[in-house]
């Protein structure tokens, strides 16, 4: 993510979650992908999507904590900032509650995490702090939350339809697994974005207009794709005649919000 270097560090931080968070800063763009297709979807796949972000309060006193993390949901993006719910009721800053309406810099975010058939994805400090469990804590944390966190030492980023084991372990109940390389293929591009191919070549045969239509943020649908990283949705949109020039309201083109993620394959499209 750009501007790591501007992230500020606060006295007494615990130096391993520091480093944590910037793990999840790292692979943010994946948390932001999905969402994207979440948006889309017409029938909800997640059951949960939040990110934490680190929160000041100018006005404590002398002495007192000033910074607290919290988790927001209802996520929005333009590249620069995010909007969302605060989902958490603050320990000690006095100046937010829950359900408050939030807009923090992305340079705040602190972690995220999301869940997919009781399945959590990222979640970087939340595994941290469950590395320094017990295993009868950890048992106990994961069933308070009702979600399945998996080893903490090896975090998922990207959602991968597993497959059945068949015949004999079947029967036994064994758990799915998920193949390394369609795993290797979803970090490169989300299984939705190939799939809706076709269809959105078929729709831009009819009418062309989908490619310079703006939403109600001033947006094209190249900008929101080539923000979340969708490769395929990017190059038919501009084989199709998309301006890859058009700019935002903030003035962004495409390539500009691409690189925000460092998406490569999307980088190159838009360069040419």
């Amino acid at each position: 993510m750009s501007n790591e270097e501007n992230i500020v560090m606060y006295q007494g931080d615990d130096p391993e979650m520091v480093a944590t968070s910037k793990r999840a800063r790292k692979s943010f763009r994946y948390f932001w992908r999905e969402l994207s297709w979440e948006y889309r979807r017409i029938v909800p796949g997640l059951d949960l999507a939040a990110v934490k972000f680190a929160f000041h309060d100018p006005d404590v006193a002398p002495g007192d904590t000033d910074t607290e993390h919290m988790w927001v949901s209802d996520i929005q993006c333009d590249g620069k900032e995010f909007t969302g719910t605060l989902l958490n009721s603050p320990a000690w800053l006095t100046n937010m509650s829950a359900g408050d309406p939030v807009c923090e810099p992305l340079s705040e975010i602190t972690d995220w995490m999301f869940a997919i058939q009781g399945k959590v994805y990222g979640a970087y400090t939340v595994n941290l702090l469950r590395s320094r469990m017990s295993p009868r804590e950890r048992k106990e944390h994961d069933q308070a939350w009702g979600l399945d966190f998996g080893d903490p030492e090896e975090i998922e980023v990207v959602y991968v339809q597993p497959e059945q084991k068949s015949g004999f372990l079947g029967l036994f109940g064994k758990k799915s697994v998920v193949d390394p390389e369609k795993q290797r293929r979803a970090m490169i591009e989300h299984p939705m974005s190939i799939n809706m191919g076709e269809s959105l070549k078929e729709s831009l045969r009819e009418s062309k207009e989908p490619l310079h239509a703006t939403d109600e943020d001033g947006w094209t649908m190249l900008h929101r794709d080539a923000l979340a990283g969708n490769a395929t949705i990017v190059k038919i949109l501009l084989k199709h005649g998309a301006d890859k020039n058009l700019k935002t309201p903030d003035g962004d083109t495409a390539l500009d919000l691409a690189r925000i993620f460092g998406w490569k394959h999307v980088i190159s499209l838009l360069s040419k």
